[in-house]
């Protein structure tokens, strides 16, 4: 039996109140594709801290190719041969590809020659990149490239990636998946993490399985079904969303003739667009990042003002107002970037429940706050969306992704919005997670709330919409009924038939 490239023993880590990892141990091959499984909070990122030396374990050993392995740092793992993509991207948006990458590498060479380098490497493994182009003109694919070019020229021996498809086209995650194989062919091991359990099945050779911190099991991707690998890290049978029929009300929301620029100049301006939303219905927005999801938001929740009567609420005019007037008549939203954006990370949960909750909950009287409604309404949020935390106090960013979502998006729901707005509710959410926070925006509707759902899953666009649109350059598709919608007309939305009458033929 050949050796392993990568063994954990009985890796312990544990911060105040909780317990990351519990004695965990798993080995990875040599050219081996494994997945690394488990619900939001179960230990996944924990663990791949400190095998790329982020993090140090309080107990438990790991070998590298036989030999004793424990990183001080990351400098000292890349050295070693370990390479990290991580789920949020470190890029300066105003450097070039090239620069971005010297950033990235211990002693780069002049770069003129890393240019030539990244062109060669970037086209060998099928993600051809122009070393010159500025980092804030690219997709999210191409993004996301620079950042695997940037692990690649390091030669590593074991590639970690996490989450690495959550903004990728269908087509773009085709073409990973072709270098991921070829990397493998080479002999590189590849540890991968990711909720979209198809995926796994499709890539990987192995897959352990994390709950609670322990090493509950493994299992052969392919050989295994995405629901029963979906029920392992749970520990229970998963349920689906279920949808309760509905009538559709009055217009709530209508949105006509919009047209704004976009504040950064690496974003999209919104072009003559328009939508209208009834109560109970579910309105699914779909397409590639980038083609002004975020600038959408910023116009409904008031962050971006515009001529009062291009968006009206019942129909008032509320173009003009800020975001607390638009909350106080109902119109509530959760943008995509929570750790800074939806939630201020080093602030309580207490105090991030208050912040958008002060109004609709009654959190204020006379300039003071009230901190003990405050902090039941925190616990309220925690309960009901089965928030992975020790406490309210605990700090925003002490929450794996998935549980900081499961908050964000329950602290919207539980205010009773008349209408709700989220952009990609289910980024990075496991799948019992993701099937919860669709049951609460299908439950949402049911009792006459318009929701605006914006997300990159398609999937999950078809599970809860009622009618479909799709964003191309900052132009809305006309919206249509989204049951019976096949791939290929969804496709064509997405590819930009701007107007669209086009996407009925």
């Amino acid at each position: 039996m050949t050796q392993p490239l990568l063994r954990l023993q009985g890796l312990t880590k544990a911060y105040p109140g909780v317990i990351a990892n519990d004695g965990v141990s798993f080995e990875i091959g040599a050219g081996e594709v494994h997945a690394l499984l488990g619900e939001n909070g179960a230990g996944k990122s924990t663990l791949v801290k400190m095998i790329y030396g982020l993090v140090k374990p309080d107990s438990g050993t790991m070998e590298l190719r036989g030999q004793p392995f424990a990183p001080p740092e990351p400098r000292a793992a890349r050295a070693d041969g370990i390479a990290m993509v991580f789920q949020h991207f470190s890029l300066f948006d105003a450097l070039n590809v090239a620069e971005n990458i010297a950033l990235g590498m211990e002693n780069p060479p002049p770069l003129r020659d890393l240019a030539s380098r990244i062109r060669e490497v970037s086209e060998t493994y099928g993600l051809p990149l122009d070393p010159f182009r500025t980092v804030g003109d690219l997709s999210a694919g191409e993004r996301q490239r620079v950042e695997i070019i940037r692990c690649l020229l390091q030669d590593p021996k074991l590639l970690i990636m996490d989450e690495p498809t959550s903004v990728l086209t269908p087509q773009e995650v085709d073409i990973l998946f072709q270098t991921l194989r070829k990397l493998k062919a080479e002999g590189t091991s590849i540890l991968y993490i990711s909720h979209k359990l198809e995926e796994i099945r499709a890539l990987c050779d192995a897959a352990t399985i994390l709950r609670l911190g322990k090493n509950v099991g493994t299992c052969v991707p392919a050989e295994t079904s995405a629901r029963d690998m979906a029920e392992l890290m749970v520990g229970t049978a998963l349920k689906s969303p279920e949808r309760a029929g509905r009538a559709l009300g009055d217009v709530v929301l209508d949105v006509s003739g919009l047209s704004v620029p976009s504040p950064s100049a690496f974003g999209t301006s919104l072009k003559n667009l328009h939508l209208a939303v009834r109560k109970g219905e579910v309105l699914g927005i779909g397409g590639v990042a980038g083609n002004g999801q975020d600038e959408l938001l910023a116009v409904l929740s008031g962050e971006i003002l515009t001529e009062a009567d291009a968006v009206k609420l019942e129909g008032q005019p509320i173009g003009r107002m800020n975001p607390t007037a638009r909350r106080r008549l109902g119109l509530l939203t959760a943008p995509e970037e929570r750790l800074g954006h939806a939630a201020a990370p080093d602030m309580s949960l207490t105090e991030n429940a208050l912040l958008t909750g002060s109004v609709r909950e009654g959190l204020e009287r006379r300039g003071f706050l009230k901190w003990g409604p405050t902090r039941t309404f925190a616990e309220r949020i925690i309960q009901a969306f089965d928030v992975r935390t020790p406490g309210p106090e605990n700090a925003a960013r002490s929450l794996s992704g998935g549980n900081l979502q499961k908050f964000v998006i329950g602290r919207e729901v539980l205010q009773d919005p008349g209408v709700l707005v989220v952009n990609q509710p289910t980024w990075g959410v496991d799948a019992s997670a993701a099937a919860a926070i669709r049951q609460a925006i299908l439950d949402l509707a049911a009792k006459g709330a318009a929701v605006i759902c914006i997300s990159q899953d398609l999937d999950e666009l078809m599970e809860i919409s009622d009618t479909f649109a799709a964003l191309n350059e900052g132009r809305l598709s006309a919206p249509r009924p989204a049951a019976g919608l096949t791939v290929d007309e969804i496709g064509l939305m997405m590819g930009g038939a701007h107007g669209m009458e086009v996407a009925h033929v």
